[in-house]
């Protein structure tokens, strides 16, 4: 049982923050969350003390409450909408919704079902990210048999291997993995596809595919010296936990989204002696998590702005790097402006280790395998329906280009779900 000691706030608290919401007709707040939760309804019910009510609300929107509430980029989604942060702060939402998604793991309050009619159609959904969670819920709620096909012996995906355990605890995951499960999924752990099984095999015997395996792949900058022992991908260190021994060495993080912000602040964690974000735009166009920034410096990360990596030196290993800084320009169509390096102004920094965090892509070994068309990036091309070029086989999350939000991973599930529904019932 999920302990009540053991959550951010108190019931005083939190009434406190729901009081604050003005309960606007007019509902920015859901217009700004990507998976449109009815957030003016579960805060009304969360005022009253009607939690379980407000958690059923939010289950009509998303399965993943209790995660969303912690780790979404509020700021730049939900609150950011909000009405009240026009002139001050705005409503606590990320709180009330992490509140109200932990009470239902205290309490054991059921995710509602659509439907008890058992519907003639089984789904294969390959992946158990945010996506897949997502996909396989609302078909099970909807009646279907779904049976989950995950390369790991836990599900969760880019939740457990992509998101440190000080920004989400894995025993509040894997309590809601629980629940969702509890729901009717089947699972196949330790199965890879184009490893264990192919694409072809699943199409023998499910009705209707989806593929949400994640892009976790850290792209490269195709930069001099990027092959240098010492230089990492900012993905692979998070998902497979494989660090090199930090003591004592100073290390650079390349990017400004939350996956630097995540690897440098568990780098730091490990022992490393200085750690530097180092961002080609101005702080204010970081990707990132404004919370997130300010968490790193305030654990002591070190920011370099307005700076690009443009070449890594050493014989073997990293030994130092070579950065120049960059004005930003506003150029003909550009929608902003976009940093352009400062002829002259190269310098020179020792360092460790260089930590690649620019970007993802997906696995080319596994989406060759598939049999479906690729978008000019590598993704899982898919149409309006999040059909592939297969029509029986769907797609969606990062595989597919999604935004790289967990938030939008599972609306892009939720709407595929949709979809495949409307598509095995033609």
């Amino acid at each position: 049982m999920w302990l009540q000691e053991n959550m951010k706030y108190g019931k005083e608290e939190i009434k406190k923050k729901a009081e604050y919401c003005l309960g606007c007709k007019v509902k920015m707040c859901r217009k700004g969350c990507p998976l449109e939760n009815d957030i003016t309804q579960f805060i009304a019910y969360v005022k009253e003390e009607q939690y379980e009510e407000a958690y059923k609300t939010v289950c009509n929107t998303t399965v993943l409450s209790p995660i969303c509430g912690r780790i979404c980029p509020h700021k730049s989604q939900c609150e950011g909408a909000c009405v009240r942060g026009i002139k001050g702060e705005s409503v606590s939402i990320g709180d009330l919704e992490a509140y109200v998604g932990e009470l239902g793991l205290q309490y054991g309050y059921e995710i509602p079902k659509f439907s008890e009619e058992k519907k003639n159609k089984r789904i294969a959904v390959v992946g158990g990210g945010p996506a897949g969670l997502t996909v396989a819920s609302w078909l099970v709620r909807n009646g279907y048999e779904v049976t989950i096909y995950e390369r790991y012996d836990k599900l969760g995906g880019i939740l457990r291997h992509g998101i440190p355990d000080f920004r989400l605890e894995k025993d509040i995951l894997d309590k809601q993995i629980e629940k969702i499960l509890g729901l009717g999924i089947q699972v196949e752990y330790g199965k890879s596809i184009g490893k264990d099984y192919v694409l072809e095999d699943l199409e023998k015997q499910y009705d209707a595919i989806f593929l949400g395996i994640g892009a976790n792949i850290s792209a490269k900058m195709g930069i001099e010296g990027e092959n240098l022992q010492g230089v990492y991908g900012g993905n692979e260190l998070l998902e497979h936990y494989s660090h090199p021994q930090y003591t004592g060495k100073t290390v650079a993080v390349i990017g400004g989204g939350n996956v630097a912000m995540d690897t440098a602040r568990t780098i730091k964690r490990l022992g490393a002696k200085e750690v530097t974000i180092i961002y080609r735009r101005a702080e204010k166009q970081m990707p990132a998590e404004k919370k997130e920034i300010e968490d790193a410096k305030e654990e002591g990360i070190k920011f370099l702005f307005q700076t690009n990596i443009v070449t890594i030196h050493g014989k073997e290993k990293v030994e130092e790097i070579e950065c120049i800084k960059t004005q930003l320009v506003k150029k003909e169509g550009e929608t902003r402006e976009v940093p352009v390096d400062i002829e002259g102004s190269n310098f020179i920094l020792p360092m460790d280790y260089v930590v690649m965090a620019v970007g993802s892509k997906p696995e080319e070994s596994i989406v060759n395998t598939l049999g479906v068309e690729l978008t000019t990036r590598g993704n899982i091309k898919i149409d309006e329906n999040y059909q592939t070029s297969k029509k029986n086989v769907f797609a969606g999350g990062d595989i597919s280009g999604t935004k790289a939000t967990v938030a939008w991973a599972s609306r892009s599930g939720r709407e595929a779900a949709k979809a495949m529904m409307r598509w095995l019932e033609r």
